[in-house]
Order: C-alpha cells, then sequence, then structure tokens
C-alpha cells in the first residue's frame, strides 16, 4: 500500500517537471537568437535540442531513471542562469521602470540648464 503511494506522488512530480519543462522549452523558443549571443550563453538551437530532449525524456521514461534526472538538471541550468541572462539582456522584467525619470539623459537627469 505503501509503495503505490509513493509511486503515485513520483508520478505527480514527474508530471508537474514534464510539464515545466515544455514551459521552459516555449520561453526558449519565443527569445531572440542574438539574445543568446548578447548573454554569452549557448545557441538557441542548442537550448531548444535541450530543453526538447529533457521535456521527451520526462515524458517517456520514469523519474528515478538516469536520463530523466540529467533532463531535469539541463532545465535547471536554464531556468536559473539563462534564462536570467536573457531577460536582462533583453530587457524583458517586469514591474516598474527601473533606472529614472522620463527626462534622464546620457549623462544623468535633465534640469533645464540650471
Amino acid at each position: 500500500m505503501l509503495i503505490y503511494g509513493f509511486q503515485s506522488i513520483l508520478s505527480w512530480v514527474q508530471l508537474a517537471l514534464g510539464v515545466y519543462a515544455a514551459v521552459m522549452l516555449i520561453d526558449a523558443a519565443v527569445r531572440r537568437e542574438d539574445a543568446y549571443r548578447a548573454a554569452s550563453k549557448q545557441t538557441k538551437g542548442m537550448w531548444l535540442i535541450f530543453l526538447a530532449l529533457a521535456t521527451a525524456l520526462l515524458f517517456i521514461l520514469p523519474i528515478m531513471s538516469f536520463l530523466p534526472v540529467i533532463g531535469v538538471i539541463a532545465v535547471i541550468v536554464y531556468t536559473v542562469d539563462v534564462r536570467p541572462a536573457l531577460r536582462e539582456v533583453t530587457g524583458g522584467g517586469r514591474g516598474p521602470r527601473r533606472g529614472g525619470s522620463s527626462s534622464d539623459g546620457p549623462y544623468g537627469p535633465y534640469n533645464g540648464g540650471r
């Protein structure tokens, strides 16, 4: 009875990881190619291959085997390293605008010649 409960929990975890990997695959697909080069990361095609393989492995093989664990690691690397760098390069941050007011020039705020 306990083993079936553990297998059920693992299957839900695997499904959640597979869905998250698919979301990260879509995120990588909608990013611009030049943003990967500007962020000094691998190419967009390489990350699409990594994330597509990770997604497929998470949906096909059991989570306790070796290959899906490697896929989870690839998804984690994309999430914590590549994605923030791409967002920084493309200015895709959410929330209020950081930096200053709309009257700021290239050397600081414009004060009208005072």
